[in-house]
């Protein structure tokens, strides 16, 4: 039971970074600028410990190395950039939608790569955690759908790019889950696990804002610098902390079931410091997201 209270914990913690993060897009600090400076931040403070544990570096399998890959370059850096950019091609409502897919995906490769058995019981309160999840998320997804024009642009060369960086954003996070459960199985720390993580993820940052000259654009602004600093230290380091923590003593299914927490701690957020009240859905949702998740723990499904 703790193992899934410290994954719900970095979820409250990734809610909290949300205050911080959208406020800065909306003014328009760009995604790449955002995700490339909280790489730098994170490598900067991960590298003392990396350098401490350079003889576990030297010993580390090829296979483990393809799982920092994994987690660090598709996990860290492409997911949340192609999360991101989806927003200003498609209906924001159909990106939070096909989101609540990834659970499906962490399953999916933890009886793949992990040899996790998901049996009925499991899969009869998942699917209740999902409606949950789905239900606290309704107000956000609704509003769009009703007003989402299907005979215009559906299909369009620019929806159908949406689509497809929503569902590499949900692959890579599913399977930066399971991967990640591999590493935790293997011994590897938190603190190892975490810079291997934003090493992988600033690497390829590097390679891809060379690529892309003139696509981020930085200055000197103190309280910019800060508030990204603040996210970094919010979601990168102890958000990050207690998802490993918590992934390493319980299964991949399970931790993708905590993981929808997220916005639900979200609501909570926005009601505690924005004022936005609670719908009698969400609290429905939180209702069967809370029991699904409890049954399948107690129970040990």
């Amino acid at each position: 039971m703790l193992g899934i209270f410290f994954v719900i914990t970095a979820g409250l913690l990734w809610a909290i970074d949300t205050l911080i993060r959208y406020p800065l897009l909306y003014s328009g600090i760009s995604a790449e600028r955002i995700v490339f400076t909280e790489h730098l931040f994170l490598v900067l403070f991960f590298i003392p410990f990396l350098i401490r544990d350079r003889q576990i570096i030297w010993q580390t399998k090829i296979s483990s190395i393809f799982y920092f890959i994994i987690i660090g370059v598709f996990g860290s850096a492409i997911g949340t950039l192609c999360f991101t950019k989806a927003f200003t091609m498609i209906n924001p409502s159909l990106v939070i939608l096909l989101q609540k897919l990834q659970p499906i995906v962490s399953f999916s490769l933890a009886s793949l790569f992990l040899g996790e058995k998901m049996k009925s019981p499991f899969l009869w309160w998942a699917g209740v955690a999902l409606t949950g999840g789905l239900l606290i998320s309704s107000p956000d997804i609704l509003p769009g759908l009703a007003h989402f024009d299907f005979k215009m642009g559906f299909l369009s060369q620019t929806a159908m790019m949406g689509y497809l960086l929503t569902m590499v954003a949900v692959i890579s996070w599913g399977a930066s889950t399971v991967f990640g459960k591999k590493l935790t199985a293997q011994g590897f720390s938190e603190t190892f696990i975490m810079g291997g993580r934003f090493l992988f993820g600033f690497i390829f940052l590097v390679f891809y804002i060379y690529a892309n000259k003139g696509l981020v654009h930085f200055d000197w602004q103190a309280m910019v610098w800060l508030k990204i600093l603040g996210m970094v230290i919010l979601s990168g380091i102890l958000g990050m902390y207690f998802y490993y923590k918590g992934l390493k003593t319980i299964s991949a299914r399970v931790c993708a079931i905590a993981e929808m927490f997220f916005p639900l701690s979200a609501v909570a957020i926005n009601w505690i410091f924005l004022g936005a009240k609670l719908t009698p859905v969400q609290l429905v949702g939180a209702g069967l997201l809370t029991l699904g998740s409890a049954v399948i723990q107690l129970k040990n499904y």
